[in-house]
């Protein structure tokens, strides 16, 4: 008997991505799967039912979605949502099990098997499911386009009868993919691009760009992890760091930071003494708003103004851009899926380092570690 996927309609505030699309839709039906979509679940994307229909996907209720065999989403379930669930059925999305670890509590107690997306290890096999940097990718681009939308001068060097305006100047604090993104796109426009990161790996990546690496001459312990993520700093060592970047932000018209350590709040980068030493009308755009922000004046999913700054805290960013952004999630999902199952089973294998690092409840438990560790504290 056919595994039945289902795709229920995005709930969260001004969410505008869909977990899968008709691409994907095609492919899955024809390894044998049984895909159901919540009416309309498409629309803010783009993507009408008709369109899921002629690609062989079933239109029904939220109901029938989220008691398929296999559920997918862009966003983590909520409470209501999670008892919709059937016991024994696979959950596959965005969870955050870092910061919402509660929540892997319940799918447990739902006996559903949950596999969470931001969990894929950072491995060659595994790089065609890396939902985050997809993600990461489009949170990049669409920064670089609000903050020309908000700044109160061109982007690129102009040559006018007025007279020659200067580019902008735009600091990128973080060159993981959010960040080079940001760097790749700022360049496009036109702007004086540099950058920042702890990690010497990156100097390589933005000179490759054409962007200006910025070089902080203070000493750091391991800089990255296993992940290939920045590691948290000592609090002297951060106060260090932030002291030798107030001058390369003041000389920044856009400050776009990037900076996250997973399962941690978001480093502080970007001070009120830096604040005040930017120009007014500056922008700065905070992408580690959801982890509390890099800035000090950040408030998660605002604006707000401090010292003739504005700065804006997106918690939304991949939503601006739901057609791609979409088809780019729905593709990581993919790969997932035709990993470990087919059209008729599911197949967990906790041997296999990718299945053991992304499942996060089984069979009515908590099987992370880590996440059972933030559970028990």
């Amino acid at each position: 008997m056919a595994l039945t996927i289902g795709v229920p309609k995005e709930t969260a505030a001004g969410e505008r991505r869909v977990a899968i699309v008709p691409e994907v839709v095609r492919k899955l039906v024809t390894q044998g799967f049984e895909v159901v979509v919540e009416a309309g679940a498409g629309e803010a994307a783009y993507f009408t039912d008709d369109a899921f229909r002629e690609a062989g996907a079933r239109i029904g209720t939220c109901s029938e979605a989220l008691g398929a065999d296999i559920v997918l989403k862009a966003t983590p379930p909520l409470k209501p949502e999670i008892g919709k669930m059937k016991p024994g059925s696979l959950f596959l999305g965005l969870l955050d099990p870092l910061g919402m670890p509660a929540l892997c509590l319940e799918l447990a107690n739902r006996s559903v098997t949950a596999l969470s997306m931001e969990l894929a290890p950072r491995i060659s096999r595994a790089q065609k499911m890396d939902a985050l940097s997809a993600m990461s990718s489009v949170a990049g681009y669409e920064a670089v386009l609000q903050a020309a939308a908000a700044l109160p001068r061109f982007f690129p060097l102009l040559t006018t009868a007025a007279g020659t305006l200067k580019p902008a100047n735009v600091l990128v604090l973080g060159a993981g993919v959010a960040g080079l993104q940001a760097i790749a796109t700022a360049r496009r426009l036109g702007a004086r691009v540099s950058a920042y990161d702890i990690r010497d790996a990156a100097q390589e990546e933005v000179r490759s760009l054409g962007a200006k690496f910025v070089e902080l001459v203070f000493e750091t312990q391991q800089d990255a992890d296993t992940g290939g993520y920045a590691t948290a700093l000592t609090a002297e060592k951060a106060a260090q760091q932030t002291a030798l970047l107030v001058p390369h932000i003041a000389a920044a018209d856009v400050v776009i930071s990037t900076a996250l350590v997973p399962g941690r709040p978001a480093p502080i980068l970007v001070t009120d003494e830096a604040l005040q030493a930017m120009k007014p009308g500056s922008v700065v755009i905070d992408l580690a708003a959801p982890g509390g922000g890099n800035c000090t004046a950040t408030k998660p999913g605002k604006t707000v103004t401090s010292h003739d700054v504005r700065i804006f805290g997106p918690l939304d960013l991949p939503s601006k851009a739901p057609v791609d952004a979409s088809a780019m999630y729905a593709r990581t999902l993919f790969a997932v899926l035709t990993e470990f199952s087919d059209g008729e089973a599911f197949r967990p294998n906790f041997e296999d380092e990718i299945f053991k690092g992304m499942c996060v409840t089984h069979e009515g438990q908590v099987v992370h570690e880590r996440i059972r560790t933030l559970l028990d504290t």
